[in-house]
């Protein structure tokens, strides 16, 4: 593989990777920021409104940060990935452009007014700003899927003189039968994200026995979200969307499931590590027929192995897919356990008093961005070795008047700049967390005290 590809997919993967550290919280806090909203303007009571206020301060900072990392994601399509964008560029600028037109200014014009305009809003007004908030946010990763649906599964276009591919048909590619499901996976796996950090800065509270009314708050809306998402990832969304990698992407499922040979009552993997050269897995636990009934719905189902396609349609980093994939359904499988068994002492009425699981909420945000982070890996790993699948590879796609020492020079570049941007984001978010919903009490008091000067004694003599 040419040494500038190389480093060309290195640069695109760590800029990717670490910008989608900030859209999956604002995406997954979104929903539940209007969730307070409509309960404040429902119960009619202040705290749920101060919780808003306090998440809206978290999701504005990390929007913020989204924005940063964000804008070079597409200047790197005409810098690092000229060829792939010259051919391409005539089909998903379409969605790119409507995500940056439409849904960017969306979300940030709303979310302006809901920052500094809850006063003049009104508490209406106030709730339609956050849903909008919510609504831009949720659209502009529908484009963004949209996208990579097109790279996962081409549809409405046509191959010109010039060689390259344009739109012919603008609602084929709204509706990508890979959009779907892959857009409700994704953003699932977003809400997962917010309601972990959510419960997690809860048990926090709880456990440091500090604004603890807010901390109880914070985790019931998290253990609630995170289980109906954490469920519904597993069945009916990651399910479905598993069996449409099988049906689009054999090879890819076979490479996912680490699946060599092809059978006829074909087990699951559940453990095990793959072996290139032999072509088997070391250590495997499997439950028997379970993969032919997963995918076919059927125990006798005949499941291909990666051994009946051609080498040159293989993944091209067979490992790196197999423990993605493991590891994100590992980590999907945990985050059910460990929800449900909080939602039934939430239930029972002893959660607050279960530290050893207050302790796991608290511990436990770091995972679903482990998860989305592998699932993002499975889905472009296993594309490979097509950048569009089935009509351009990767290895014709990256710009070869770049060369790997100017790439390299860019890529430590960004290491060095993002490495400052996520202490400064750290430090910011930690001082947010440390000061809590209560300082808000302050800062209206504040406020009216500015707007409503008291009136002080006059002097004697005066």
């Amino acid at each position: 593989m040419d040494s500038a590809l190389i480093v060309d997919r290195l640069h695109f993967a760590f800029t990717i990777t670490f910008h989608y550290l900030f859209p999956q919280l604002t995406m997954g806090l979104a929903p539940l920021i209007v969730i307070f909203k409509t309960l404040a303007l429902w119960k009619k009571e202040e705290r749920y409104n101060k919780a808003a206020r306090f998440w809206a301060k978290i999701f504005g900072i990390n929007f913020l940060f989204g924005v940063i990392t964000g804008i070079p994601m597409e200047f790197q399509f005409g810098t690092n990935w000229a060829q792939f964008a010259r051919y391409s560029g005539g089909v998903i600028a379409t969605t790119l452009a409507m995500e940056g037109g439409f849904a960017f200014f969306l979300e940030s014009s709303f979310l302006g007014l809901f920052l500094l305009g809850e006063r003049r809003l009104g508490p209406k007004w106030h709730w339609f700003a956050a849903f909008m908030v919510f609504a831009g946010s949720w659209l502009s990763g529908y484009f963004i899927v949209a996208t990579d649906a097109w790279m996962q599964h081409p549809v409405g276009y046509a191959i010109k003189e010039d060689g390259a591919a344009y739109l012919t048909s603008f609602w084929s590619l709204l509706f990508n039968p890979w959009v779907g499901w892959q857009y409700l996976h994704n953003m699932l796996g977003a809400v997962l994200t917010g309601a972990f950090v959510m419960s997690a800065v809860g048990a926090f509270y709880v456990l440091a026995r500090k604004q603890e009314e807010f901390g109880r708050l914070f985790i019931r809306t998290g253990v609630t979200a995170g289980l109906i998402a954490a469920a519904a990832q597993a069945f009916p969304v990651g399910d479905a969307h598993t069996k449409m990698v099988a049906d689009y992407q054999p090879a890819t499922f076979a490479a996912m499931e680490g699946h060599y040979k092809t059978e006829t009552g074909a087990p699951i993997v559940l453990v095990g590590q793959p072996d290139i050269a032999n072509q088997t897995l070391d250590n495997p636990i499997v439950i028997p027929r379970m993969l032919s009934f997963l995918t076919h719905r059927r125990w006798d189902a005949e499941v291909k192995g990666l051994n009946d396609f051609p080498r040159d349609q293989w993944p091209d980093n067979l490992p790196l897919l197999y423990y993605s994939y493991h590891i994100m359904v590992g980590l999907g499988t945990m985050f059910i356990a460990i929800t449900a068994v909080a939602a039934f002492l939430l239930w029972r009425r002893k959660l607050f008093n279960a530290h050893w699981l207050l302790w796991i909420l608290m511990l436990s945000f770091p995972f679903p961005y482990i998860a989305n982070t592998a699932g993002w890996i499975t889905a472009e790993v296993g594309r490979q070795p097509w950048v569009a699948f089935g009509l351009i590879r990767t290895e014709h796609g990256f710009s070869p008047t770049v060369s790997a020492g100017n790439a390299m020079f860019t890529l430590i570049g960004f290491m060095g700049m993002y490495l400052v941007l996520g202490v400064l984001f750290l430090f910011l978010i930690a001082r947010e967390i440390d000061h809590g919903p209560k300082i808000l009490e302050s800062q209206e008091a504040l406020a009216m005290a500015s707007n409503h000067p008291v009136e002080q004694p006059a002097l004697k003599g005066e």
